[in-house]
C-alpha cells in the first residue's frame, strides 16, 4: 500500500513541478483532460452503484438464480458497463499523469471490442435480427483485425530497437556495389 501513497505524492509534485514550465497549450490540455476524467469518475461511481444496488436486489432479496439468462445478461452488462468506464478513466488518467499525450488507439479498440461484447452478452437474440447480429460481428472482427495489426506492427518497431544493426566487415565494403542514379544503374 504504501507504493501507491507514493505513487500519487510523486505524481502530484510532478505536475507542480511542471505546472511552471509547460507551455500554456500544455496547461490546457491538462485542464481538459481532467474534466472528462472527473465525469467518468462521478459515471463509475453511479455505475458501481447500480451493480451494487442490482446484486442486492436480484440474487439477495428476490433470491434469483444467477445461471437463469435474464439475470446473467442484466448481471454483466453491468459488470461489463462499470468495467469499461474503469478503462476509458484509465486512459485519461494516463493523459493526466503524462504517460500518454493523446488517448491511444489501443485502448480506444479494447474499449470498442468491451462495448461490443457487453452487446453481445445482453443481446436478446430471439429478438434480433440477423443482419444486426451480421453486423455486430462484423465489428467485432474488424475491432480485433485493427488491433491484431497494430499489435503486429509495435512488434516490429520493438524489434527493430532491439535489434543491434550489424554493419559490413572492412573487406566485405570494397565489394560492394554502389548505385549511382546519373549513371543509368
Amino acid at each position: 500500500m504504501a507504493h501507491i501513497h507514493l505513487r500519487r505524492t510523486r505524481h502530484t509534485s510532478d505536475l507542480r513541478r511542471y505546472w511552471k514550465v509547460m507551455s500554456l497549450s500544455e496547461r490546457f490540455e491538462q485542464i481538459i483532460a481532467a474534466v472528462p476524467g472527473v465525469i467518468v469518475a462521478v459515471v463509475i461511481l453511479l455505475a458501481l452503484w447500480e451493480l451494487l444496488r442490482l446484486v442486492i436486489d436480484t440474487l439477495v432479496l428476490q433470491h434469483q438464480n444467477v445461471l437463469d439468462h435474464s439475470v446473467f445478461q442484466k448481471l454483466f452488462g453491468a459488470i461489463l458497463t462499470l468495467l469499461i468506464a474503469m478503462e476509458f478513466q484509465h486512459s485519461i488518467i494516463k493523459v493526466i499523469e503524462r504517460r500518454e499525450h493523446i488517448i491511444q488507439t489501443k485502448i480506444v479498440l479494447l474499449i470498442a471490442l468491451l462495448a461490443l461484447a457487453r452487446k453481445f452478452i445482453i443481446l436478446d437474440a430471439t429478438n434480433t435480427s440477423p443482419m444486426m447480429l451480421l453486423a455486430l460481428s462484423v465489428g467485432v472482427v474488424a475491432l480485433g483485425t485493427v488491433y491484431w495489426l497494430i499489435e503486429q506492427r509495435d512488434a516490429i518497431r520493438i524489434d527493430q530497437e532491439t535489434t543491434p544493426t550489424v554493419t559490413a566487415s572492412p573487406e566485405r565494403r570494397g565489394q560492394e556495389k554502389t548505385h549511382h542514379p546519373r549513371n543509368g544503374e
